[in-house]
């Protein structure tokens, strides 16, 4: 995922907003024992 500052950019595509809807739907259909296994090999990072 890229990030970044409103005054670098102004906002996002219509492609890049579809993307980043279909991983909010993916990343919120996760349960506990998803969200352990995808910290554990990488896949995501939990941000304290």
């Amino acid at each position: 995922m890229y990030g970044f500052a409103k005054n670098q950019r102004d906002n996002i595509d219509v492609n890049e907003l579809k993307t980043l809807k279909r991983l909010a739907k993916d990343l919120l259909s996760y349960n506990d024992v998803d969200l352990e296994k995808a910290i554990e090999i990488g896949e995501i990072i939990e941000v304290l």
